[in-house]
């Protein structure tokens, strides 16, 4: 007569394995992207079973916004960071542009690019998408606002060039990430962009 013995189970507070399952599926998107996110994907990552994910994340599309907003917001507050160390608005937008495209955000590029083509499919990821977006640009719209008030930068549309900065940046990076290039070689052109953009001095915004 043969006998199995099955691993003990622990029971959780409620809060604590909702908590758990979005810790693995955010650590799964970080490695693998968004794509990877599937009910039995999170289920292994988390050692759970997939009904515990089914009933914790009852529906998976607002997880992936849910994933999509955590990963994207903690690198907004790594970047705020980054652009308060600079003194003023030409060196804070230097050192925007010298991050995203030192090559060291290649997982986040992912995540960007999985989610602008998944979020087609859903409405809450379209959401988290938009929302993000509209945090990037108001991030560059309030470095673009600030220089126009110092003298540095001359644009009368701080706004729409925020926007076109990121996309300048978003593009380069997603190339880089299908060509398999170093984006680093492109920051320095994009600074140039930039002050044409931002109606600056040529030279005037800083690269490391």
């Amino acid at each position: 007569m043969s006998s199995t013995t099955s691993r003990p189970r622990t029971r959780k507070a409620p809060a604590e394995r909702a908590a758990e399952i979005v810790v693995a599926a955010t650590d799964l998107a970080r490695e693998q992207g968004l794509s990877a996110l599937t009910l039995r994907s999170v289920a292994e990552r988390a050692d759970i079973t997939s009904g515990l994910v089914a009933h914790y994340q009852p529906s998976m599309d607002d997880l992936v916004a849910r994933v999509y907003t955590d990963l994207v917001e903690e690198e907004v507050r790594d970047v705020e960071r980054v652009v308060a160390g600079a003194d003023e608005p030409a060196a804070r937008l230097g050192a925007l542009i010298d991050t995203l495209m030192d090559g060291a955000r290649e997982e986040l590029t992912v995540v960007w690019v999985e989610g602008w083509a998944m979020a087609r499919r859903s409405d809450a990821l379209a959401a988290a998408v938009r929302a993000q977006m509209q945090r990037w640009q108001a991030l560059v719209e309030g470095i673009v606002t600030e220089g126009c008030r110092t003298g540095a930068f001359t644009t009368t549309e701080p706004g729409e060039v925020a926007w076109q900065l990121l996309g300048m940046i978003d593009g380069l990076n997603a190339q880089s990430l299908a060509r398999g290039t170093d984006t680093t070689r492109f920051a320095r052109r994009t600074a140039r962009a930039a002050e044409a953009l931002v109606g600056a001095r040529p030279g005037t915004i800083p690269m490391t």
